[in-house]
């Protein structure tokens, strides 16, 4: 019964955006269990503080993704967020490299980097943000940048995972950086 759930579950995101989820379907024949793990960890990774934390946390998801290197799971970032308002250009120029030309979003993709590399700026940039927009957006953008890799590296892990090679913004396709 529980696997039938979870499978409804993961075609339902198939269709919704247009991603593969054979992984999910392997994890939940395998294990009913590892699948109830794997359905939690959205409680964990979209923690957002207040609405106007979205903007960095949008950021530092992507920037964390794309670290992972998985062209599907960072594509779905996009698609997610596009799908909840984010600008479409300023995940573009995260995404190429041009964080500074970004806002808000940048702010968030460039503590992302700085966290995850163990770059001592990772404080400075975490005290913009607790300035701008205050202590629980930069507690989501820290859980943004340490959870946006759980998937790419799941997938790979499993035999899933795809290298980032291009991604499309809103119809603008662009072709990332090896």
């Amino acid at each position: 019964m529980i696997r039938k759930l979870f499978h409804a579950q993961a075609r339902k995101m198939q269709r919704a955006f247009n991603y593969d989820t054979s992984y999910m379907h392997e994890i939940i024949d395998i294990s009913p269990g590892a699948a109830w793990g794997l359905s939690r960890l959205p409680a964990f990774y979209k923690y957002r503080g207040t609405p106007a934390g979205q903007i960095p946390w949008t950021g530092a998801l992507l920037a964390s993704t794309l670290d992972g290197d998985c062209g599907p799971c960072a594509q779905l970032v996009v698609d997610m967020a596009l799908a909840g308002g984010a600008d479409a250009d300023a995940l573009q120029a995260c995404a190429e490299g041009r964080p500074l030309e970004a806002g808000a979003m940048g702010l968030g993709y460039r503590f992302a980097e700085a966290a995850i590399s163990g770059d001592p700026v990772a404080d400075d940039l975490r005290g913009e943000i607790i300035s701008e927009f205050g202590e629980k957006c930069a507690l989501s953008c820290a859980f943004a940048a340490a959870s946006g890799r759980i998937y790419p590296v799941i997938k790979r892990g499993t035999g899933h995972g795809k290298a980032c090679q291009r991604l499309d913004f809103a119809g603008k396709e662009v072709i990332l950086p090896a």
